[in-house]
């Protein structure tokens, strides 16, 4: 009896252990994924000196110089993004670990998740193509807060670009809330050399047949 009751404190006291050390190896990584996202975020807000570091030249097109809104814009996005999947990643580790050294059988938990994980993919595609073209139009920095832009429904000032809607003032004040996925073709008229029609021209073009037709009224005369 005693020691069956040994065997079992010995068994508790070893998964408590395995469980602890799942955890704390878990917390001792998020601490430091933490920290290397901060100083990341920091660097990014500060400008172009992240890509002249050459490990990060290959990011140089995406990190070149913005405002400071723009550039803070930016770096909370990535650093949200990075956080999330950091804590999503752990977290998934360390339930595993902690599950096993429960003696609770993963497996088939793994292969439920799977399904239920594909079920949610297929009945959340929109979302999941919002999110990543949100993630890429950061990135790639394709326009920010303040920029004008063109799309096929609107023409306005950006005032907000989130993972899932980048809200557009128009020309008219509406205010236009525009799914990244939707966003097919856009153009950056603050990026580029972009140069208003000059409706002056149209009406000097009309008003060279009023001449010719003087001219041509005179010659009758």
């Amino acid at each position: 009896m005693t020691e069956d009751f040994d065997t079992a404190v010995a068994t508790i006291n070893t998964t408590l252990i395995d469980v602890g050390i799942a955890i704390g190896a878990g917390l001792i990584v998020w601490l430091l994924a933490t920290f290397v996202i901060r100083q990341i975020v920091t660097r990014v807000r500060r400008g172009p000196q992240l890509s002249e570091h050459r490990f990060f030249r290959w990011a140089a097109p995406a990190l070149r110089a913005l405002d400071s809104e723009r550039r803070a814009q930016r770096a909370e996005t990535i650093g949200s993004l990075l956080n999330s999947s950091v804590v999503v990643i752990i977290t998934t580790i360390v339930a595993i670990y902690v599950l096993k050294a429960l003696g609770v059988d993963i497996a088939p938990l793994l292969t439920s998740v799977g399904i239920l994980g594909v079920a949610i993919g297929f009945g959340a595609q929109q979302l999941i193509r919002d999110f990543l073209a949100g993630i890429f139009i950061t990135l790639e920095d394709q326009y920010g807060i303040g920029d004008i832009i063109e799309t096929s429904e609107v023409v306005g000032t950006v005032e907000s670009v989130g993972l899932r809607i980048t809200r557009v003032r128009a020309e008219d004040g509406t205010i236009w809330y525009l799914r990244n996925g939707e966003i097919l073709r856009v153009g950056n008229r603050s990026q580029g050399t972009y140069v208003p029609p000059d409706n002056g021209s149209e009406d000097e073009g009309h008003g060279v047949p009023e001449e010719h037709c003087s001219g041509g009224q005179r010659a009758s005369e």
